[in-house]
C-alpha cells in the first residue's frame, strides 16, 4: 500500500470529523492515520465471558452483561450536580448505569427496550449494584464487528472519555482504518531477518496488535512491533557513530610523550586498577585516530575518574594541545582543580581555574595565557563557554556531569577547537564525557547509543566497602551514640536533610528543628557542628565547608547541597534523615560522599513506620549493593526512563511500544542486528534494503529525538 493514504489528516476518517479530530490531536497526539495505526492498546480484557447479574460480585475487573434499559431518569445529588442513572435488567435481576457527564448526548442517545451489550467496572452500595459510564453496543452491532477474545484498552484521558471518545469509539475509528487501508501496509524490515528471527509479517502484526485472533498471536505482534522499534532506534544511534567517526575529523594523537611517561612511571599515587588501564586503552586508541573522540566514561563516586581524565589531558599535552575540563557547579570545578593540581604538582603543566567568582585581574591572565598555549590545562564552570576564552588550540575537552548541560553549551565547547589549515574549519576537539550516576546499560544502549562508551567498574585497592543500615527513628538513642563513638575516634559526620523545592519554608523548619535538637544531644564545646542550606550565601556555604573539610566541625548538618562535591577522607558516616523521601539515586550519591579514606565507613538512613512499597524497595536495595549499576537498574524499574534521566531527557525516548526496562532483551539482540546490517551494508543500499532505507530517512527528518541526543 502507498504511504500517501497513512498521511491522511485523521478527520477524514469516516467517523471522525473536525471536531473530535482536533481532540484526538490535542489530547493524544493523533494527527494523521498513521498516528491512530501505530496507536497501541495498553492492555487486554478477555471478552469471551459475558456476565448474569446475579453473577455479579463488587469490583470484579471489567464485566459484559447482555440485557435491556426500562428506564432512565435524572437524580440530583449535592449542589446543582445531577447524574443520569437508568435500569438495566436481564432474566436473573437489575443493575443501575450512572453517568455523571454527558447527560444530554447520552440521553438522546439511549433506546429503551432493546437488547445491548454493556461493559464496565462494577460496584455495589447496599445490595443494589451499579456501572458508571459503561460501554454500550447494540446486541446486532456487537454480533457483526470486527472484534477478537481480546478486546484491546487503549491509553486515554478525562477529556476524551467526557467528550464521548470512548475505549469503543477509538475500537470503532481502529476498525474503519483497517477497512480503508485494505489491512495493507508496507513491509519494513527485510525478509532475512524475519526468517531469522522467525517475525511475523508486518501486516499480520499490525492486525493482531488491536485485534487479537489469540494469545499467542497477540505475543507475537507485540514482539515483532517492539522488535522493529528499537531496531530502528539503534540504526539511526549506530549510523550516527559511524558517520561521526567517518565525517569528523579529529586530531590524531600517535604521541606517547615525556609529560605521559614521567606520570605514569615516576607520580602515579597509586597502583592503577584494571579497569582504569582498560578504560585509558580505549581513549588512547580512540585520540590516536584521525576521527573526533566521542566517549562517555561512567563510573561510581571515587572509581577514580580523574587520574583517567588528568592522563589522557597528557597526551593532548604530548602532541602540543590544550585540554579543558567543564563541571556543572563551583564546589565540584574547585574539586577537579585541587585534585588535579596535587596529582600534576611533580610536573611542569601549568593548571588554572575559571569560575564566575574569578578576579578580574586572574582573568585577563587567563585568556592571555590560553591564547598563547602558556595554559596547558583549564578547569571551569559555565565560565569556560564564554565567548572571551579563546585557546590557541584545545585539543580535549572533558565535561563532567554531563546532563546537566543543555546540547547548545556543549556545542559552544565544540566550536573551540583548534583552526585547521585545511578548507571547512576548526577541527572539534576530542570529547569526554565523565558521569558518577550510574546508567543503566539499556538506557545507555538507547541514549547514549552513538556515545562509544567505557566503564570503570572497580573501587581504588584499600577501599573498604561502605556499610549501609536502615534503621527507624525510634531507634534514634542507639544511633546517636554510634555517632559519638565514631567521633571519639576522630571521624566525621554528615547529617542530611531532604529537600523538597515545593515547601521550602517546611524544608527549612525540619532542618533548623533538626540542627537545634542535634545541637542539644552533641552540645560545646565537646562537640562543634557545622550548617549549609540552600538560603545561605555562597560565602557562607564555602566558609561553612572550609571548617568541616579543616577538621574544625564534627558534624556537618546539610540539605542535599553537599550530593555533588566535596571530598573529606575523613568522614566515615553519613547519616540521612527521612530517607524515603529520596530517589535511589540520591541515596547512592549521598552515600558516595563517605568511605574516601581507608577507614570502615556506614551510612544509615532513618526513616518512620510508615512506608511505601517503592520505599522499602529503595531501601532494601541500598543495604544489599553498593553497586551503583545495580542500583539504577533497580531505580529504572521503579521510575521508568523519562523520570531517570530528569527533565532536559525526559521527552527523549516516547516509545510507542516497547518499554526499555521489560525489553530489555529485544533492545539487545535489535542493537545486534543493526550492528550485523550496518557492517554488511552501511548505505543501506542493497536491493533487500530498499523499504528498510525508506522507512530510515523518513525517521531522520523528525526531529523528536535524535537531534537532541548527545
Amino acid at each position: 500500500m502507498s504511504n500517501s493514504l497513512l498521511q491522511t489528516p485523521i478527520e477524514y476518517l469516516k467517523g471522525v470529523g473536525p471536531q473530535r479530530g482536533e481532540l484526538l490531536r490535542k489530547e493524544i497526539g493523533i494527527h494523521k492515520y498513521e498516528d491512530l495505526l501505530h496507536f497501541y492498546p495498553n492492555r487486554y480484557i478477555d471478552r469471551t465471558r459475558y456476565y448474569k447479574i446475579n453473577e455479579l460480585q463488587n469490583n470484579v475487573t471489567e464485566v459484559q452483561i447482555v440485557g435491556k434499559i426500562i428506564n432512565v431518569k435524572t437524580v440530583e445529588f449535592g449542589k446543582a450536580k445531577k447524574r443520569l442513572v437508568a435500569t438495566f435488567v436481564d432474566e436473573t435481576g437489575q443493575i443501575e448505569l450512572v453517568w455523571f457527564q454527558g447527560h444530554k448526548w447520552i440521553r438522546e442517545s439511549l433506546k429503551l427496550n432493546v437488547t445491548y451489550v454493556i461493559f464496565g467496572k462494577v460496584t455495589s452500595y447496599g445490595n443494589q449494584y451499579n456501572m458508571a459510564h459503561p460501554e454500550m453496543e447494540l446486541l446486532a452491532e456487537h454480533e457483526q464487528s470486527l472484534r477478537s477474545a481480546m478486546q484491546p484498552v487503549y491509553p486515554s484521558t478525562e477529556t476524551l472519555t467526557n467528550r464521548g471518545i470512548s475505549n469503543r469509539a477509538i475500537n470503532k475509528m481502529m476498525q474503519q482504518l483497517f477497512q480503508e487501508t485494505q489491512a495493507n501496509f508496507t513491509e519494513t524490515l527485510p525478509q532475512y531477518l524475519i526468517e531469522e528471527l522467525k517475525l511475523i509479517s508486518k501486516n499480520a502484526a499490525l492486525f493482531n496488535i488491536h485485534f487479537p485472533k489469540s494469545a499467542e498471536l497477540l505475543i507475537k505482534a507485540q514482539f515483532r512491533l517492539k522488535f522493529e522499534e528499537l531496531f530502528f532506534i539503534q540504526l539511526q544511534l549506530i549510523t550516527k557513530n559511524l558517520v561521526r567517526k567517518h565525517k569528523i575529523k579529529g586530531h590524531p594523537f600517535t604521541i606517547i610523550g615525556t609529560n605521559f611517561n614521567d606520570f605514569y612511571n615516576n607520580h602515579l599515587p597509586f597502583e592503577l586498577t584494571n579497569a582504569q588501564k582498560k578504560v585509558l586503552k580505549e581513549i588512547r586508541n580512540d585520540m590516536g585516530t584521525n576521527a573526533q573522540m566521542n566517549r562517555l566514561l561512567q563510573g561510581d563516586v571515587g572509581s577514580g575518574k580523574t587520574i583517567v581524565a588528568l592522563m589522557a589531558m597528557l597526551i593532548a599535552l604530548d602532541n602540543g594541545f590544550q585540554s579543558c575540563l567543564m563541571a556543572p557547579t563551583e564546589i565540584l570545578a574547585n574539586q577537579h582543580y585541587n585534585g588535579l593540581t596535587e596529582l600534576a604538582k611533580d610536573l611542569n603543566i601549568t593548571i588554572k581555574i575559571l569560575t564566575g567568582s574569578t578576579k578580574t585581574a586572574e582573568r585577563k591572565i587567563i585568556h592571555e595565557t590560553l591564547e598563547n598555549g602558556n595554559l596547558h590545562i583549564l578547569i571551569g564552570t559555565h565560565a569556560l563557554l564564554e565567548d572571551k576564552v579563546q585557546f590557541l588550540n584545545l585539543g580535549l575537552a572533558i565535561i563532567d556531569e554531563q546532563h546537566r548541560f543543555g546540547v547548545e553549551q556543549r556545542s559552544k565547547l565544540w566550536k573551540k577547537g583548534s583552526p585547521s589549515n585545511e578548507v571547512g574549519g576548526a577541527i572539534p576537539p576530542h570529547i569526554l564525557v565523565m558521569t558518577a550516576t550510574p546508567i543503566p546499560r539499556t538506557l545507555a544502549m538507547s541514549l547514549y547509543g552513538d556515545l562509544d562508551i567505557s566503564v570503570i567498574d572497580e573501587l581504588p585497592p584499600g577501599r573498604k566497602p561502605i556499610q549501609t543500615v536502615h534503621r527507624f527513628d525510634s531507634n534514634r538513642l542507639k544511633v546517636w551514640k554510634f555517632i559519638k563513638d565514631e567521633i571519639e575516634k576522630g571521624r566525621q559526620i554528615y547529617i542530611v536533610y531532604p529537600l523538597i523545592q515545593e515547601s521550602e519554608t517546611m524544608d527549612y523548619k525540619d532542618l533548623m528543628d533538626g540542627y537545634e535538637s542535634i545541637s542539644r544531644d552533641f552540645p560545646l564545646p565537646k562537640y562543634s557542628i557545622s550548617m549549609v542550606h540552600g538560603k545561605m550565601k555562597p560565602a557562607e556555604k564555602d566558609a561553612e565547608m572550609k571548617r568541616f573539610v579543616a577538621g574544625k566541625t564534627n558534624i556537618m548538618v546539610a540539605t542535599t547541597v553537599i550530593e555533588v562535591g566535596v571530598n573529606i577522607p575523613n568522614a566515615s558516616v553519613m547519616l540521612i534523615e527521612s530517607a524515603e523521601r529520596f530517589g535511589l539515586s540520591q541515596l547512592h550519591q549521598l552515600r558516595g560522599r563517605v568511605g574516601r579514606g581507608a577507614e570502615q565507613s556506614y551510612c544509615i538512613l532513618m526513616t518512620s513506620f510508615k512506608l511505601s512499597n517503592d520505599s522499602k524497595i529503595r531501601l532494601e536495595t541500598m543495604c544489599k549493593t553498593n553497586d551503583g549499576f545495580e542500583i539504577a537498574e533497580v531505580d529504572l524499574k521503579l521510575r521508568g526512563p523519562g523520570d531517570l534521566m530528569g527533565k532536559q531527557q525526559s521527552g527523549v525516548l516516547q516509545l510507542q511500544i516497547a518499554d526499555l526496562v521489560r525489553d530489555k532483551d529485544i533492545l539487545l539482540l535489535a542493537r545486534n542486528k543493526a550492528i550485523e546490517l550496518l557492517k554488511k551494508d552501511a548505505s543501506m543500499s542493497l536491493p533487500e534494503h530498499q523499504n528498510l532505507k525508506t522507512v530510515f530517512l523518513e525517521l531522520t527528518k523528525k526531529k523528536n529525538i535524535w537531534n537532541y541526543i548527545s
